[in-house]
């Protein structure tokens, strides 16, 4: 299995990217920091997984292993395919997308274009005990993330989509309490 290369970026675009490495150029289905990280860089590494199907080989590039740990914990879901799971990953950080797992927190999910309902419930139902124990070493999952679902679920409630008010949420200070992030949010309407 190929699971890390270091090559010098030949192009990149919104899907993707080409790394030349010693002559061979490997095309890899990549999350935006991994591309982010390739621009304008002379040589770069990344961590990578090899997606083997009947008819395909495709390889996926990440800018780092905590990328690449939840991509293939993802992929061990039923009905989350390689391209669902690199979506997932790429709209959100490994650290936030695992605090919404802990917390059961699918509403974050839907969120991602191409994530259902069910299939946010799915991923959640499915990998709550994988991710649980991790995030309770790692302290990650303090109140600022909870004071930051309250705040959006007060947006919803205001009437503002699930999407919407992640998207308003990311323009506010997250030391703030939640009713003051909600206040920035709407000030910013």
């Amino acid at each position: 299995m190929i699971s890390r290369l270091r090559g010098t970026p030949v192009t990149w675009d919104a899907e993707g990217l080409v790394l030349d490495v010693n002559g061979v150029g490997y095309r890899l289905h990549a999350t935006p920091s991994a591309i982010q990280q390739a621009q304008g860089a002379t040589e770069v590494v990344l961590e990578t997984h090899l997606h083997v199907r009947e008819d395909a080989l495709q390889l996926y590039g990440f800018a780092d292993t905590g990328e690449r740990a939840l991509f293939e914990q993802l992929i061990s879901v039923s009905g989350i395919g390689p391209k669902v799971a690199l979506a997932i990953v790429s709209g959100y950080s490994p650290a936030e997308l695992r605090r919404a797992i802990a917390r059961e927190d699918s509403a974050l999910f839907e969120t991602i274009p191409g994530i259902g309902r069910k299939t946010a419930q799915r991923v959640v139902l499915e990998l709550k005990d994988k991710v649980a124990p991790l995030v309770a070493v790692s302290g990650t999952g303090g109140e600022d993330t909870d004071g930051h679902v309250v705040a959006r679920d007060a947006l919803v409630e205001l009437g503002y989509s699930a999407a919407e008010a992640e998207k308003r949420l990311a323009d506010t200070d997250p030391s703030l309490p939640a009713a003051e992030r909600v206040r920035q949010a709407l000030r910013a309407a």
